[in-house]
């Protein structure tokens, strides 16, 4: 990778105008875009997961969407090996990076700010397959808080996937852990600008409810059917709630409600999460090319 290129990591809550602004900048920038959304990666999930549309796509190149089937698993090893990958290609290309995504873990690992292993050990993931047939969701998260209280405080108990994929990590033995660290921004050398954007509450609110209505709009029940609820995909936010509409466990504006709520209580998840982040500058959205120019010497 060039160090003098740098890279623009941009963080933020759910419905906040990441994407929006990423792609203002990239234009001015003659940046491409690396996907940070641990949803947004999967085929087949644009409306639930808000995915950049057709003509986004089209505007600004983007990497790391869309292009994981959602019965496939994916981790923040993997994520950080990939994105470090499509960086490298960008530069490679003389032009700029743009990291845009709202999953915290993920920007944490390309930055190097926590240690991961390239994998982890089998007997673990045996071990965890077995007791989620012995034990519920609860237990499971409860378990977790016991060996990582940080990270359980980021994940919903009932998000599954995430338990056991962080509790792979809090049980890997010394072992794994010594395998090697993934390649991250800082062991690389590339200088890096994090920031979380900040939005008033009441117009995330506001964003939050007119996302959702465009999301039931534009079809998002019958995209949580087509990829059904044992995909690893299906524990995103929303699609248990959108798959009980279909089965008519709830009314129309029961399930309206239930979104609205569900992606709030994510939107605060994620805000918590960064508050803690290293490195991290909060601004509000006309800040952000201003620190980018000051910090990255981008012009």
């Amino acid at each position: 990778m060039t160090a003098a290129s740098g890279v623009l990591l941009l963080a933020g809550p759910t419905a906040s105008g990441k994407t929006e602004l990423a792609i203002e900048l990239a234009k001015k920038w003659n940046a491409e875009i690396v996907n940070a959304d641990s949803r947004q990666i999967y085929r087949g999930m644009p409306i639930g997961t808000a995915a950049p549309t057709r003509e986004q796509l089209a505007a600004v190149p983007h990497h790391l969407v869309g292009f994981l089937d959602p019965q496939d698993r994916y981790s923040a090893a993997r994520f950080s090996a990939d994105a470090a990958a499509a960086i490298q290609a960008i530069h490679a290309r003389g032009r700029r990076a743009i990291v845009v995504g709202g999953t915290g873990f993920y920007i944490r690992a390309l930055t190097g700010a926590v240690d991961l292993a390239p994998q982890y050990d089998e007997l673990v993931r045996e071990r965890l397959a077995r007791e989620t047939h012995l034990h519920d969701a609860q237990f499971l998260h409860e378990w977790l808080t016991v060996r990582d209280r940080e990270r359980a405080a980021t994940i919903h108990p009932q998000d599954t996937y995430r338990v056991l994929r962080a509790l792979e990590v809090a049980l890997a033995p010394d072992s794994a852990r010594r395998a090697g660290p993934i390649e991250s921004l800082r062991s690389a050398g590339i200088p890096f600008l994090k920031v979380f954007l900040k939005v008033d509450e009441s117009e995330l609110q506001e964003r939050i409810i007119r996302r959702t209505d465009a999301m039931l709009q534009a079809g998002f029940v019958e995209e949580a059917e087509r990829i059904g609820e044992k995909a690893v995909a299906a524990n995103a936010v929303g699609y248990p709630q959108a798959i009980a509409y279909a089965r008519g466990w709830c009314t129309y504006e029961e399930l309206r409600d239930l979104l609205v709520r569900t992606t709030r209580r994510y939107a605060k998840r994620q805000t918590t999460w960064f508050r803690s982040e290293p490195d991290i500058v909060t601004a509000a959205r006309h800040d952000v090319e201003r620190l980018a120019r000051e910090s990255l010497r981008w012009v």
